[in-house]
């Protein structure tokens, strides 16, 4: 398996923005669809967005319009762009990388990146 490391949070008023970062701590010549989750306190983690190996990206419908996802295959990152934040955004934010080739590593849950919106 390979153990992500998501960073980039932190504690911004409403309305404010964050770029949260994912990178995988070993480098694998796989690829990968990269997914970003979020978790609150008390409830279940969901899904976020998710980008597949050919750029297409799907949203949740509480974050469409708002949040943008990428990767930069280049330095081998994921990205996800947080825009227009509100209070309900408040998560531990997780990064998930599944390989399409089966016999690849998936990655592991990692850390999370903590995000507070104030109002």
């Amino acid at each position: 398996q390979v153990q992500p490391v998501e960073s980039g949070g932190g504690s911004v008023q409403a309305g404010g923005s964050l770029l949260l970062s994912c990178q995988p701590t070993r480098f694998t010549s796989c690829i990968y669809d990269i997914s970003w989750y979020r978790q609150s306190p008390g409830k279940e983690r969901e899904f976020v967005s998710g980008i597949d190996r050919d750029g297409v990206t799907t949203y949740a419908d509480t974050v469409k319009g708002r949040f943008g996802i990428s990767v930069d295959n280049g330095k081998n990152t994921a990205y996800l762009q947080m825009n227009s934040l509100t209070p309900e955004d408040t998560a531990m934010y997780y990064c998930k990388g599944t390989p399409r080739n089966g016999a690849c590593p998936g990655y592991d849950w990692g850390q999370g990146t903590q995000v507070t919106v104030t109002s």
